[in-house]
């Protein structure tokens, strides 16, 4: 006798319990938009860290509307993923091949001494491993968009997050500000230039800010090295996955077979950035689709970041103090000072 399936009728609360996400969504997208007004009035700001900053601001109000919930958290994490998964339009493999050669040094020996700092003074001043990572990635790989990536990875919380690309953003200000002025005074050529912006500034629009002040050679290539440097975030991310996936299994006795963790420390998007990389650089995104899939994933990370904002507890990041912040510090000049050195041998 064959099964008789009957459809259920759509309740209006299942209506309510899909499109709940609505609201959040709204809210986040105007909260997005404005911050996009206010970063091309700013460039050197930037929207999205105009984003987190109003979103910090409205987080209190925002609370007080459970509403919004299901969707400020939805684009918190799943529009954030898919950000980090379209940045890998922008990037050509043999590009990276050809500049690697000379840059591959001096941006694994800033990056290896920025997260190896990260640990040990974080560790020392007491700030908790997630804020301590996502503030060393921010430094050593490309500012929000590592944070973005690592983030999901070690299933970090949204005052980290917002705390980090915080201190990410002062110091990419000082860098813009500070950088063309110190290449000057010790008479770097463009080529040299473009190297130490694109291994020691963090964030993508600040690196071509600094660099395109000093020249437009320079500004070319420290932004060919800055897209060489973002892969890093592939590796680095990767690890940290192991890693917490590893502690959460003995935290929580379970034993898996190899496969399954094979599977499980890979996040989806990390495979998507990879994928999409490698099309790219057989050639099969036209060219003229880059500007658009390159402003897709800002306005997504703008979006992401504001719902960030909206989800963080001030309150948590007053108690954080302002050790993350001298941390970054730290971290800054300790990049900026590998990056010089390493050129210089």
């Amino acid at each position: 006798m064959a099964a008789i399936v009957r459809a259920e009728p759509v309740t209006r609360d299942d209506a309510r319990g899909r499109e709940s996400i609505v609201p959040g969504l709204v809210a986040v997208a105007v909260l997005a938009a404005a911050a996009t007004c206010a970063g091309h009035v700013v460039p050197v700001v930037g929207a999205p860290v105009c984003a987190v900053a109003l979103g910090a601001a409205l987080s209190l109000r925002a609370r007080k509307h459970p509403r919004l919930r299901p969707g400020i958290t939805f684009a918190a994490g799943r529009v954030l993923q898919v950000a980090v998964l379209l940045m890998g339009a922008g990037l050509s493999l043999a590009q990276v091949v050809h500049v690697g050669a000379a840059s591959l040094p001096v941006m694994l020996g800033t990056l290896t001494v920025c997260l190896t700092l990260a640990a040990v003074l974080g560790q020392r001043l007491g700030i908790n491993r997630d804020l301590r990572t996502l503030i060393g990635v921010g430094t050593g790989i490309c500012g929000a968009s590592a944070i973005a990536a690592v983030a999901p990875a070690i299933r970090a919380k949204n005052p980290d997050i917002a705390y980090a690309v915080s201190t990410i953003f002062i110091f990419n200000v000082a860098a813009v500000l500070t950088f063309p002025a110190l290449g000057h005074a010790l008479h770097l050529g463009q080529h040299a230039f473009g190297l130490f912006a694109g291994t020691a500034v963090n964030d993508t629009s600040s690196v071509m800010a600094a660099a395109a002040t000093y020249g437009p050679v320079a500004g070319q290539y420290a932004v060919v090295v800055k897209l060489t440097r973002t892969l890093m975030i592939v590796p680095i991310t990767l690890a940290l996955a192991a890693v917490t996936r590893r502690a959460d299994d003995v935290f929580e006795n379970r034993s898996r077979s190899v496969t399954a963790r094979a599977f499980g420390l890979v996040p989806w998007f990390l495979v998507g950035f990879i994928v999409l990389a490698a099309v790219n650089s057989l050639g099969l995104i036209p060219a003229s689709a880059h500007p658009l899939i390159g402003d897709t994933a800002s306005v997504l990370v703008t979006v992401a970041l504001a719902a960030i904002g909206l989800s963080t507890d001030l309150a948590g990041i007053r108690r954080a103090g302002t050790k993350p912040l001298f941390l970054g510090f730290l971290l800054w000049i300790a990049v900026t000072t590998t990056s010089l050195a390493l050129r210089w041998v």
